[in-house]
């Protein structure tokens, strides 16, 4: 598996530099406010958007101002998303820890997620670039629409790949997406090139968020941060299963995906679902879909001079589908 100190080494000094910046965009003398950060700050995973937009930028070139608002805005509404959600969720934990309305209350997580959501809006104004003032704005919007996506798809008495495709490019992609559009529009590419390069964190977004359903399916609570078929607890049904469950044809596997959606299932009729989406192939098709989706994003790199921040994307690439948490 690639090692994240190889991704990150053509963008060391302005990964150090980002770090000093978003500290700096969350100074604030409300004491609530303080613990709240401290507490996020300690769990804020693997900085995983701002390599990608910085490793974008430096592509282009050297890496603008405008990639550092950019980037901590990004973050920020990333963040924001996460706490609002497992609000929605009533989620209790995150990353392996108490998620943040377990730590504190209901109340204190969305108003800090509210917090924010707004830092993020100011953050980016600061990059004084309009178009990347769109595409944080419009971000909001899509990862908000995804989660409501989400919700409504439970009512459907269908197993389509397309809605989950739909979800996931909402709820996950959107934000890749936004990281390497914006990475482009600081470096002040061409229209054309920055609409390559969003494509290009798409297709990393979506193969990202297909590794993350795959976890689901295996056994290591302590190293992924979640109990197997989780997902399927809280009424998500995800590629692997859906394969399963568009191959078959059988009406018993139907329900139980139907009672899944409801929320009704047994832990029995969970571990089943789980055991025979491995027996029958549903993780082979899901590795093979996220690999197609490398592939496609490598396609976009291809043209590119050689250099190490082209080095590192294909790293990065790497690293995105054979993580191991």
């Amino acid at each position: 598996m690639t090692d994240l100190a190889h991704i990150k080494k053509p963008i060391e000094a302005e990964l150090e530099r980002f770090d000093e910046l978003f500290q700096e965009a969350l100074l604030t003398t409300n004491p609530i406010l303080n613990k709240v950060l401290t507490y996020l700050n300690q769990s804020s995973g693997k900085m995983m958007r701002p390599m990608l937009l910085f490793l974008t930028a430096k592509l282009l070139g050297e890496v603008p101002d405008k990639a550092y608002h950019a980037a901590i805005s990004l973050h920020l509404l990333h963040n924001a998303s996460l706490v609002h959600d497992d609000v929605v969720d009533e989620s209790d934990e995150r990353r392996g820890r108490p998620s943040l309305r377990a730590a504190f209350t209901n109340q204190i997580a969305v108003l800090s997620g509210d917090y924010l959501l707004s830092t993020a809006l100011y953050e980016a104004s600061q990059a004084k670039d309009l178009r990347i003032i769109e595409v944080v704005s419009r971000l909001g919007k899509t990862l908000a629409s995804g989660e409501l996506l989400q919700m409504s798809n439970v009512d459907e008495e269908n197993f389509l790949e397309t809605a989950y495709f739909e979800i996931i490019k909402k709820k996950t992609a959107s934000l890749f997406a936004a990281c390497t559009e914006t990475a482009a529009l600081a470096a002040g590419a061409a229209d054309d090139v920055v609409e390559d390069l969003r494509r290009l964190g798409l297709f990393v977004g979506l193969a990202f968020q297909i590794r993350d359903d795959i976890f689901d399916y295996f056994d290591d609570e302590a190293r992924i941060g979640k109990p197997t078929g989780n997902d399927m607890r809280e009424g998500k049904l995800t590629l692997p299963v859906l394969y399963l469950l568009n191959s078959e044809g059988d009406e018993r596997l139907r329900q139980l995906g139907l009672k899944v959606k409801k929320q009704i299932a047994g832990a029995d009729e969970i571990a089943e679902l789980v055991a025979l989406t491995k027996e029958r192939g549903g993780i082979d098709y899901a590795y093979e879909v996220m690999r197609g989706y490398k592939e496609l994003a490598l396609q976009i790199l291809a043209p590119y001079p050689e250099s190490e921040a082209k080095e590192g994307l294909r790293l990065f690439l790497d690293y995105m589908i054979t993580r191991d948490r």
